[in-house]
């Protein structure tokens, strides 16, 4: 793996680790009526989706190694964030940052190891 698509998968994995540290255990309900939170976690969803893109234009086999299995859903939230910010959904937003981000973290995580 070359030197711009570690960087990348590094920049995602702070995000997601952010992600993780910002959400905490707040409820679905506290995230939805915390503007601020959403802003938080949707920005850096936005980074994880944008550095994973990145990664995988510096080094195509980080989509064909099978190492990141929901790379193209990763990538796709992003894209749905950016362009259709009038339909995020708030609770598939904390659904995705409690239970699909800590697994990405470590599938990070392993490919930096």
């Amino acid at each position: 793996m070359n030197d711009q698509a570690k960087q990348r998968l590094r920049d995602a994995l702070a995000a997601a680790e952010a992600i993780s540290e910002f959400l905490g255990d707040t409820a679905v309900e506290g995230y939805r009526t915390n503007f601020g939170l959403r802003l938080q976690i949707e920005r850096l969803l936005e980074i994880v989706g944008e550095a994973l893109n990145q990664a995988r234009a510096a080094d195509p086999e980080i989509q064909t190694s099978g190492l990141i299995p929901e790379l193209h859903a990763v990538v796709g939230m992003r894209n749905r964030i950016v362009h259709g910010y009038d339909r995020i959904d708030d609770e598939l937003i904390w659904l995705v940052a409690n239970f699909n981000i800590p697994i990405l973290r470590d599938q990070l995580r392993d490919m930096l190891d």
